[in-house]
C-alpha cells in the first residue's frame, strides 16, 4: 500500500533490529532508510521546513529506486502527492504519472483517489484509513456525512490527506475545514493550517464576517514563518508560504 503518514516507519524499524537480534532474515537496509526519510519529509514537509524536506525526499526516492522497483519509487511519490492535497497544493502528481505504466493497481486507485477521480470500486484498493470515507464519497454523501467519515481516521496527517480530496472533489463544508484546522493546528504543522486557515477566512469573507475574517487573518500572520536573517546590506526574503497564505495552495 502506498505510505500513507509514516508512522508505521517506527514499528518497521524495530522490526528490522527485532529480526537481526533474534537470527531471522533482516528488512533490507534500503527499506529502513526509506521509511525513515520519508518520516523525517514527511514532518519536514508539513512543518513547512522546505529545504530540508527537499533532501529528505530525495534520499527517501534515491533507497527505493536503488531496488528498480516502479512499485517502490511510487510510493515515494504518492506521499509527496498526498501531503501536497492535505495543504491543498493540487499540482498534478507528475512523479507518479512517468511510473502509471508500471505501478500496482492499488497505486494506481490512490493516485486517482487523490486526484478526486477514483472509482467505486477503486475504493476497496485503497489504504484502509480511507475505505469508508471514499465509499461515501463516491455516493455523493451529505455534508455532515463527510464530516463524520473525516473525524473517523485517527491518524492525523491521513485525516488532512482526505481533507484535501474532498476539498479537491468539492465536497469539503466549513465543518470539514474547520476539524483540518483543528488537526493541523494540534500537530503544529504550518504549512497545512494556512492553507485550511485560507480556506475559512474566505468562507467568512463570503459570508459578510468581517469579524471573523479578521481574527483569521491575524491567527494567519501569528503561525506564519518568520522570514530568515537577510545578510547585511539586503532585504529579507519574503516567509515561505506568506504571500499565499490567504488562499488554498
Amino acid at each position: 500500500m502506498p505510505f500513507v503518514s509514516f508512522r508505521p516507519a517506527l514499528p518497521l524499524i524495530a522490526a528490522a533490529a527485532l529480526a537481526a537480534c533474534a537470527g531471522g532474515p533482516p528488512v533490507p537496509d534500503w527499506q529502513v532508510k526509506s521509511v525513515a526519510h520519508a518520516s523525517r519529509y514527511t514532518q519536514a514537509y508539513l512543518l513547512g521546513n522546505e529545504r530540508v524536506a527537499r533532501r529528505e525526499f530525495e534520499q527517501a526516492r534515491q533507497q527505493a529506486a536503488s531496488t528498480g522497483q516502479p512499485e517502490q519509487v511510487a510510493r515515494v511519490e504518492l506521499t509527496r502527492c498526498a501531503l501536497q492535497a492535505a495543504s491543498l497544493d493540487f499540482a498534478p502528481c507528475t512523479g507518479f504519472e512517468a511510473l502509471r505504466e508500471d505501478a500496482p493497481p492499488a497505486e494506481a486507485a490512490y493516485a486517482d483517489w487523490l486526484a478526486g477521480q477514483a472509482s467505486a470500486a477503486q475504493a476497496a484498493l485503497l489504504p484502509a484509513a480511507y475505505r469508508a470515507i471514499a465509499a461515501a464519497n463516491a455516493a455523493a454523501p451529505a455534508a455532515a456525512d463527510a464530516a463524520a467519515a473525516l473525524k473517523a481516521i485517527e491518524d492525523p496527517a491521513s485525516r488532512l490527506i482526505a481533507a484535501g480530496v474532498l476539498m479537491r472533489s468539492q465536497r469539503a463544508s466549513p465543518a470539514v475545514a474547520a476539524l483540518a484546522v483543528e488537526t493541523a493546528s494540534a500537530q503544529g504543522w504550518r504549512r497545512p493550517l494556512l492553507a485550511w486557515l485560507g480556506v475559512q477566512q474566505r468562507l467568512a469573507q463570503q459570508s459578510g464576517q468581517a469579524e471573523e475574517a479578521a481574527r483569521l487573518r491575524r491567527r494567519m500572520d501569528l503561525a506564519a514563518p518568520l522570514p530568515a536573517a537577510a545578510p547585511k546590506g539586503q532585504d529579507a526574503p519574503d516567509a515561505p508560504g506568506a504571500a499565499s497564505a490567504a488562499k488554498p495552495l
